[in-house]
């Protein structure tokens, strides 16, 4: 079993440089809740990165351009959380359930109930 952690931003250094100034300029306009929850606005959030350092899940993390290439599914919101086991896609946490946490923890924790 795999999670996958799918961001609702496009892959690329012009779009990594967008998405910082958009963190910084107007982060609560910031279309991307996975990313505001697990990232500061130029590296990863400490509490997150232990977790993910820690836990014994596989995680994958994609940017929606490369999730919509690798996987050919884009009738998805994005962010979105997605278990993958064998071929089978799974939602674990959708783009309204990402959009309501409102801290890492609440994320971990949620994540720890689901995996």
């Amino acid at each position: 079993m795999t999670i996958i952690f799918v961001y609702n931003a496009n892959s690329g250094l012009l779009n990594i440089l967008f998405d910082v100034s958009h963190k910084l300029i107007s982060p609560k306009t910031y279309p991307c809740s996975l990313c505001a929850l697990t990232y500061n606005v130029f590296k990863e959030n400490k509490t997150w990165l232990k977790f993910r350092k820690t836990t014994s899940a596989k995680f994958k993390f994609l940017h929606k351009d490369e999730f919509e290439k690798q996987y050919l599914h884009s009738a998805l919101t994005y962010p979105v959380v997605i278990k993958k086991e064998s071929e089978q896609l799974t939602t674990l946490l959708s783009h309204s359930d990402l959009n309501s946490i409102r801290t890492v923890e609440e994320l971990i924790a949620k994540l720890k109930g689901l995996i």
